[in-house]
């Protein structure tokens, strides 16, 4: 064996020389730097499968137990057995619905809502000063008595006007309110989630972040203490009138302040011309506009949000199940599609929420256990993975795990692996 072979000093020809190497190092120090920026990765917290609207004025202390009790009346009414919910969604009955039956009513028990936003934007309408200023206080010494008392959802924030000129100041008002009424009432809680709608600028982006920069100064808070979503509401927001795609510059307007990408079904819709009867979650302008988010989140650790539909779960239980196996139908594409969080709009659409959920991380874990467990110990198998989708796996259980689908004892035993493992595979 050469010496150049032998410790890479170049001394023969033909190798390349530590002059080279240090030329590239140099050309690309830059570009490394830039990736590790705007490329971190998974944030490795959890991702709630769902987010529930309310409007301020209807928003209460019981709200979160109501939703749960009403979902539960609804399920219990019209879909009382694993036959019966088969029967709603016209799936066969067998031992994986009779398991997710039994998990979705112990989950809307124990945990109906994983997030809340309770909403002074379309939910709410245009009110006088006074009633919004009093709203928005209201608002935030609700939430800091439930994160107090433990009754808060995992997440809950409000969703604020847009930063257009004619609700522009009362959008930062209404902000400026809850925020400081946190801090006063024991401090931001850490599942603190604000939402930014009808974004059709990027600069719309960078003025939300000027403000939170504001007030983190004067509250004394850690810089960049305070992120927010994004909504996709427009189509400037996904093509910009030069052809690039805008929802990328927003991204990268936040400043790593960017939480998330919720798409707006009906709003996004009507901006495109989709008339109201063919508006929906799986319209063909929905599936560009949700590609064209995930290609841009890709990497960033911005989390993608589906839309909602707006046909709600009541009336007979013709009427119940029609609803139901429309919205389970909807939410299993969107999670075949990475879109692993979507927007409930009713009470009822918790227990299809949930059934669609678990059923998708039930019926693969065994599969899925088996390939990593494969990877680990690299026994190969039937199929080859690579890291990539040794992540893509973990992150799948570790999803599972964190919405109750599935526990992590049967996880260990199918795959040998503790949490810790799980989450060290999924770059958590």
């Amino acid at each position: 064996m050469s010496q150049v072979e032998l410790d890479g000093t170049g001394s023969a020809g033909g190798a390349f020389s530590a002059e080279a190497r240090a030329a590239v190092d140099a050309l690309l120090a830059p570009v490394d730097a830039d990736l590790a920026r705007r490329y971190p990765g998974e944030s490795g917290t959890r991702q709630p499968v769902h987010t529930v609207y309310v409007p301020a004025d209807a928003f209460g202390a019981g709200t979160v137990r109501a939703w749960g009790r009403q979902a539960l009346e609804a399920f219990d009414t019209h879909a009382g057995t694993p036959a019966e919910l088969a029967r709603a969604l016209g799936v066969a009955d067998d031992a994986l619905l009779a398991d997710v039956h039994a998990r979705v009513r112990a989950k809307l028990e124990r945990e109906p809502v994983e997030d809340l936003r309770i909403d002074f934007e379309d939910g709410y309408g245009p009110r006088p000063d006074a009633e919004e200023d009093a709203a928005a206080v209201r608002a935030a010494e609700l939430v800091a008595a439930a994160v107090a008392d433990g009754s808060a959802p995992p997440y809950i924030g409000i969703r604020i006007k847009c930063m257009e000129a004619a609700v522009r100041d009362r959008g930062i008002r209404t902000l400026e309110l809850f925020l400081s009424t946190l801090l006063a009432g024991g401090g931001l809680p850490e599942g603190l989630v604000l939402t930014l709608p009808k974004v059709t600028y990027a600069q719309q982006v960078t003025a939300l972040v000027r403000l939170l920069e504001d007030f983190e100064r004067s509250a004394g808070l850690p810089a960049g203490r305070i992120g927010f979503e994004i909504q996709i509401e427009t189509t400037q927001a996904i093509l910009g009138p030069d052809g690039r795609a805008t929802v990328s510059r927003m991204i990268e307007a936040a400043e790593g302040r960017a939480t998330g990408l919720h798409y707006g079904t009906f709003d996004y819709s009507a901006s495109c011309g989709v008339s109201a009867a063919y508006q929906s979650m799986d319209h063909p302008v929905a599936d560009h506009a949700k590609a064209v988010m995930q290609v841009a989140a890709a990497g960033t650790g911005v989390r993608l949000s589906d839309g909602s539909t707006n046909v709600i779960p009541t009336g007979s239980t013709e009427q119940v199940h029609a609803a139901w196996k429309l919205h389970h139908d909807l939410v299993r594409r969107s999670l075949a599609r990475a879109y692993y969080q979507g927007w409930d709009m009713h009470p009822a659409h918790l227990p299809t929420r949930y059934v669609a959920v678990y059923t998708f991380y039930r019926e693969g874990l065994a599969a899925a256990a088996a390939r990593l467990a494969a990877y680990v110990a690299k026994a190969g198998g039937d199929v080859m993975d690579e890291p990539a989708t040794a992540r893509a796996l973990s992150g799948y259980v570790l999803r599972g795990l964190d919405c109750g689908a599935v526990d992590l004892a049967e996880v260990t035993a199918l795959t040998g692996l503790d949490r810790a493992q799980l989450d060290a595979l999924a770059g958590r």
